[in-house]
């Protein structure tokens, strides 16, 4: 436990929440900005998926708006973000169950926001994080996989890694854990050959299946 408070401690720092896209989100766009561009950033890099976001708010910020985009105008606008014929179903499909389930608005709970086809867990988390600054864990799969390399734990899903979390991370880093651990994947911890000799937690890594690294 001692080790998880200064293993985040050294990463809340060094990683502050406000440096990824969504993380920069709060407080300054609607929930449903939130959860679009989260959609949007599946398997994107973080600076296409801010772009590619503003670009798309610039002329559709709500359900009714994205449904009457054209196709093909969605498509072009999202085009960046890869997967782009899928994201964009997703779009309309989210959008469309909004309006009919929810009046337009997001719903701020777990079990109504994974109702909705196409939000995962993650999504919800996040949105709940995010949007409505609930204490919730939303894993990808940095803030999935590297817990189990530092030594953490012992999981095989998202899902169960987020329930191992919730009972070993102090709730005060749970806001700061997303953005520090997706960052921390993203330049050091990486998922083949990790930069451990210039990694700032080391001391504190049980290095679980780490092969090669730098």
């Amino acid at each position: 436990m001692n080790n998880i408070s200064k293993t985040m401690q050294i990463l809340a720092k060094k990683y502050p929440r406000s440096t990824t896209t969504l993380n920069s989100m709060r407080g300054n766009s609607t929930p449903f900005e939130i959860l679009i561009s989260c959609l949007l950033s599946l398997r994107t890099r973080d600076e296409v998926t801010d772009v590619v976001s503003r670009d798309l708010f610039k002329v559709a910020r709500t359900p009714e708006k994205i449904l009457k985009l054209p196709d093909k105008k969605l498509k072009k606008i999202i085009f960046k973000t890869g997967h782009f014929n899928k994201k964009a179903e997703i779009l309309k499909s989210v959008s469309k169950e909004l309006i009919k389930k929810f009046d337009s608005k997001i719903p701020n709970s777990y079990n109504e926001l994974i109702s909705i086809k196409g939000v995962g867990p993650k999504t919800a988390n996040i949105v709940l994080a995010f949007a409505f600054g609930k204490l919730v864990l939303p894993i990808d799969i940095h803030c999935h996989r590297i817990p189990n390399r530092l030594g953490w734990i012992k999981t095989k899903t998202p899902e169960k890694t987020e329930k191992e979390l919730e009972k070993i991370l102090p709730k005060k880093y749970w806001r700061d854990f997303n953005s520090a651990f997706v960052q921390f994947g993203r330049e050091t911890c990486l998922p083949v050959s990790p930069w451990c000799s210039r990694c700032p937690v080391a001391k504190f890594c049980e290095r679980v299946g780490v092969g090669r690294s730098r």
